[in-house]
């Protein structure tokens, strides 16, 4: 056996990771596993005792004694590798001029070069769901692997989904002059039928077998409304939640997901009759309102499973693509608000798989599966043992230096550090 820092620099296809705790994702653990990758997909995933294990019908094998391997962790409704540099207006990739843009493909501005990357996966992250960004109807995101040469090699679901910033019934609005306002938006019966005007459009010429012209708006609304793809309906407040649920049941939307869900936990009856989905936005969050409990944003996740509300969660808002790293750590809040560790594990990759429709491919450690997980020295949600030393992506070892871990490399000798 090499050791950990020899593996990472050689390319294997048949390899054997024993002896480690196994967290398969879907709320199971195996203790002293055996989880065998052979080429690009999960040959074996069992305990390991009781098996005689033949180390020379293996290119290598590995002992993990001691770590945690879990499935690689989802990161979903992002703008990770479509923004490099904040300060730098063109590289921003992930917004259009206009309102209405489903036919944006957001896959094709994916940076597989992107700075930001490396750091995320140091954490444990392997897949992100690049996300477009502003207007009534932003595009299409697609999910992509952290790791290849272009986007061609790291699109793993190519336009799951179009993004739909549903229309906010109430703006907030925060100034250093005036503070907080909440005002009733002028706009939103503007908004509103532009947005049924545009849908009503869209569903008639795709119900056409052969329209006259070719439209490439309504072109890439097909799969909302034939169920291949979701449509992301970003909304916070219960009303807006409403509003949105029962617009997309006036076109017959297939497969609606709520996307921030703020105030989800306040109509999960509603959410779980007509088997809706939410992309919970990040925990570390304060409350909207004054008479809100102080813990309620640190809590929805319970109310969620608790009602068994399929949700994963994601860090949508300031700086995002560099907060994508503590994913892990959203999760491990929710543990101490009264998720179980394996719920909250759940939450980031089997259930974000589930959400995304990449579930066949990802998000569990099962045999057949994609062979990308992450092997961590201690628990992956808590931030002091969180050590990933092994990461693989379809099978591929995944490099996990970058510019902070070089930096360290660099300067812990000068002052002396063992």
């Amino acid at each position: 056996m090499l050791g950990l820092n020899a593996l990472a620099q050689k390319t294997y296809s048949h390899i054997a990771l024993i002896n480690a705790t196994a967290h398969i994702g879907n709320g199971n653990i195996i203790e002293n596993s055996i989880i065998v990758i052979n080429k690009n997909k999960l040959e074996m995933v069992s305990s390991v005792t009781g098996i005689r294990l033949n180390p020379s019908a293996y290119d290598t094998v590995i002992d993990l004694v001691g770590k945690h391997i879990y499935p690689g962790l989802i990161n979903t409704n992002n703008i990770l590798g479509l923004h490099d540099a904040e300060a730098v207006r063109a590289t921003k990739d992930f917004a259009e001029v206009g309102n209405i843009n489903p036919h944006i493909r957001s896959l094709i501005a994916y940076n597989t070069d992107n700075i930001i990357i490396p750091t995320v996966k140091t954490n444990g992250i392997l897949y992100t769901q690049v996300t477009p960004r502003e207007g009534l109807i932003s595009g299409s995101s697609s999910v992509m692997a952290l790791e290849g040469w272009n986007w061609e090699d790291a699109v793993l679901k190519a336009d799951d989904g179009i993004h739909l910033n549903f229309p906010k019934a109430i703006k907030r609005k925060f100034t250093e002059e005036e503070g907080l306002s909440v005002a009733a938006n002028k706009n939103y019966t503007t908004e509103i039928n532009y947005l049924y005007k545009f849908f009503a459009d869209a569903q008639a010429y795709c119900a056409m077998p052969t329209p006259a012209e070719k439209n490439i708006r309504f072109e890439a609304m097909r799969g909302v409304f034939n169920g291949t793809a979701n449509l992301y309906l970003h909304a916070e407040k219960a009303k807006d939640i409403l509003s949105a649920i029962n617009f997309a049941k006036k076109y017959s939307i297939k497969k609606p997901v709520i996307v921030g869900g703020k105030e989800s936990y306040k109509i999960t009856s509603v959410l779980k009759k007509n088997n809706i989905p939410v992309m919970l936005n990040r925990v570390n969050d304060l409350p909207d309102n004054a008479d809100d409990d102080v813990d309620i944003v640190y809590r929805t996740p319970y109310l969620l499973q608790k009602d068994s509300i399929l949700f994963c969660l994601q860090l949508e808002g300031d700086m995002e693509a560099m907060q994508s790293r503590n994913l892990p750590f959203n999760a491990g809040v929710a543990v101490a608000y009264g998720l179980t560790k394996e719920q909250a594990l759940t939450s980031i990759s089997y259930s974000a798989a589930k959400i995304l429709g990449i579930e066949k491919e990802t998000g569990t450690l099962e045999e057949g599966k994609l062979a990308s997980l992450i092997v961590s020295d201690g628990d992956i949600l808590d931030m002091k043992t969180n050590n990933i030393i092994l990461a693989y992506i379809a099978g591929k070892s995944v490099n996990l230096i970058n510019k902070q871990t070089e930096l360290y490399q660099k300067y812990k000798t000068k002052y002396g550090i063992k």
